[in-house]
């Protein structure tokens, strides 16, 4: 593997998310040194309630570090070279704070009443706010190694809700106000003899703020996905925004930020896309002469460590080897596993890693049947997952062998595409036994519930197989003690699995039964696709009208993709959307009239939307509509954009029936 020594600038550091996912002590200064080697000089520590804080007791969750441990941390990292920098937010992210009863009133947003809410974000003008902001900092200052504390204030985006904070929005504007709240904190950081730093994100919907910024603070400017020549604001459309410039004219140093990771549900980085944005933000880095780069690293839980360590090592070569930034996705790889692993296998294991990138597991509507198994009954679902079953059953065969993290994470990952393809053949299977019934086969039918009874069975055993490697995911990093979030996941997948094997038993006894609504399909079933061509931040929700004329929501999803393809202003990606309908069951219509529904886009942006059907799996009625015709509003370009309004309806109505048989 060729090296080179390191190049001073720009700096590089990288990020551990203990606020969402603690890791082990003993793992965390095992690491320490080989990220030192890989040359790494700054570690960013996302906290939260992730440690005690002695100045507010009670704020730190179960399983937090001691102010002990933390310490332990910080002096292993201070001994092999690499400084820290605390990340305690003061903005936005605070729901730590809010949280606990005694600080609670420092919530931004309140009821009718006043009271605050239990969620929200802290209000910059609260009179308790520097106080507590103060205890934090001071508690903190100690490990700030690198001369630095980072306060976060990213994606604050209930700014000026409360009345006091609402009256200084009006008479001096939202710059004003946001930047007011970083001078106090930039003061109270000064205090300790340290520099401020902040994500940069805010300063995107607020750029007016920038000019009022304390010079000498430390901006970080994110974004996860690759870029050409700048990075873009995905609630702009993914419009390309230049910070770096008036940012250093203001004397603000400048820092880049990329991932290296997952994104809430996934199981495995996306290999490609991660290294694709590591690399176009250490050319963006190099080219604007930026003080430095921090690779992320968020939300950690539902992935094995290592596998986001590897990104880590495998960036390591743009600044340790000479061909770095011009290497392949399958090079950059191969090295990142040599470096964590060794070289033995680090071909096959980088080949195998990046193969798991044809199907990602990205995006709310890959992620939502995580929660609900009702959501894919459509005639297209199962050929695709079918395909999607079959690669990642080749993928963890081929696996055999090779370092422990990698083969468990792609059986867990094999465990959630064949659960895709036996939900969707389940929900096909429901529709095909239907249509038996209302043709007069009551045996072929009985003899098709017979074998979901044999498959649910089947899938039961693999169910019960598969939570030996989310054990592995988990246990090589955490304490088995601490709940994972995957385990939860196969928990609430054999609840699901029960009541499908009690609704089966109901029907075998019963034909009459499969027409009832089942965990894998409704009694009758709404289905439509959204076209994704302008993305944003839309949200697509199917609601019901109820007797009282007001609105039930049946099911909602957010488009986000949280992929390189979704991560354009123009884009073609299609997802199903499917919910069940509040409707008797059985063929008849005479005895109930169709109901009122309705499809509403929120947020920001346009999505184009197909005809929508209504279907039992026998009968079907067909909502027409023009797919050329965008449903939503364009996004904004500037402002800070509110992000629950309602942007477009679709009412449904003039239904067309089709029998289905």
């Amino acid at each position: 593997m060729p090296t080179a020594r390191p190049s001073a600038s720009p700096r590089r550091a990288f990020q551990w998310d203990l606020a969402r996912q603690l890791e082990r002590l003993d793992v965390l200064l095992k690491l320490l040194p080989r990220y030192a080697d890989w040359g790494y000089q700054e570690l960013y520590l996302h906290l939260e309630d992730a440690v005690e804080y002695p100045s507010l007791p009670g704020v730190a969750r179960k399983h937090a570090f001691t102010y002990r441990q933390l310490g332990r941390l910080v002096g292993t990292a201070s001994r092999v070279g690499v400084q820290v920098v605390p990340i305690v937010n003061l903005l936005g992210h605070t729901q730590y704070l809010v949280k606990h009863p005694a600080l609670r009133d420092l919530n931004e947003l309140r009821d009718p009443s006043g009271d605050p809410l239990t969620q929200g974000q802290i209000c910059p003008l609260h009179p308790r706010t520097p106080e507590v902001a103060e205890k934090l900092i001071r508690d903190m200052a100690p490990f700030c190694t690198a001369g630095k504390l980072h306060a976060g204030l990213d994606e604050s985006f209930h700014l000026g809700k409360c009345p006091r904070c609402a009256a200084e929005v009006k008479r001096k504007g939202l710059g004003y106000h946001f930047s007011e709240h970083v001078r106090r904190i930039h003061a109270l950081v000064s205090g300790q003899g340290l520099r401020l730093g902040m994500w940069a994100d805010m300063l995107t919907f607020v750029p007016e703020a920038i000019e009022r910024l304390p010079a000498g603070i430390v901006a970080y400017d994110w974004y996860y996905y690759p870029f050409r020549r700048l990075p873009r604001v995905e609630l702009f459309n993914f419009a390309e925004v230049d910070l770096a410039t008036p940012l250093k004219k203001r004397g603000i140093e400048y820092w880049g930020c990329p991932m290296n990771g997952a994104f809430r549900w996934e199981p495995l980085p996306v290999f490609r896309d991660r290294l694709a944005n590591i690399r176009s933000w250490w050319k963006h880095c190099r080219r604007t002469g930026a003080a430095g780069m921090l690779i992320s690293s968020w939300e950690a839980y539902r992935l094995a460590l290592e596998t986001t360590t590897v990104v880590d090592a495998a960036a390591a070569s743009l600044w340790l080897d000479g061909d770095g930034a011009d290497a392949s996705d399958e090079v950059l790889l191969q090295r990142g596993f040599a470096r964590v692993f060794g070289k033995a296998g680090a071909a096959r294991t980088s080949r195998l890693a990046l193969s798991a990138d044809a199907y990602p597991y990205s995006g709310y509507a890959r992620w939502e049947l995580n929660t609900r198994w009702d959501l894919r009954a459509a005639p297209t679902s199962v050929a695709t997952a079918a395909a999607e079953a079959r690669h990642f059953s080749r993928l963890k065969r081929e696996s055999r062998g090779l370092p422990e993290p990698l083969p468990a994470s792609l059986k867990f990952r094999s465990y959630l595409a064949d659960r895709e393809y036996w939900v969707a053949a389940a929900a096909d299977s429901v529709w095909t036994i239907r249509r038996q019934l209302s043709s007069g086969r009551s045996t072929a039918a009985a003899k098709r519930l017979a074998q979901l009874d044999r498959e649910a069975a089947a899938f039961a055993t693999r169910l019960r197989e598969d939570r030996a490697a989310a054990k592995t995911m988990w246990r090589r990093t955490r304490f088995s003690n601490w709940p994972s979030q995957n385990a939860a996941l196969l928990s609430g997948d054999e609840e699901r699995l029960r009541t499908w094997r009690n609704w089966i038993a109901h029907a075998r006894d019963d034909l009459k039964r499969v027409w009832d609504e089942s965990p894998v399909c409704g009694a009758w079933q709404l289905y439509f696709t959204v076209r994704n061509f302008v993305p944003a931040l839309q949200r697509i929700s199917v609601e019901q009208s109820l007797a009282d004329g007001t609105w039930k929501e049946l099911h909602a999803r957010h488009t986000i993709e949280f992929q390189a393809r979704g991560a354009q202003p123009r884009t073609n990606v299609e997802r199903l959307f499917s919910v069940p309908v509040d409707l008797p069951p059985g063929r008849s219509t005479a005895a109930f009239h169709l109901p009122r529904l309705r499809v509403v886009v929120r947020g920001l942006g346009q999505v184009r939307l197909s005809s929508a059907e209504l279907t039992n799996g026998v009968d079907a009625y067909v909502y027409p509509r023009d797919e050329k015709k965008p449903l939503g509003k364009p996004a904004p370009r500037r402002g800070l954009p509110a992000l629950d309004e309602e942007l477009g309806v679709w009412r449904l109505s003039a239904p067309k029936p089709r029998n289905r048989r």
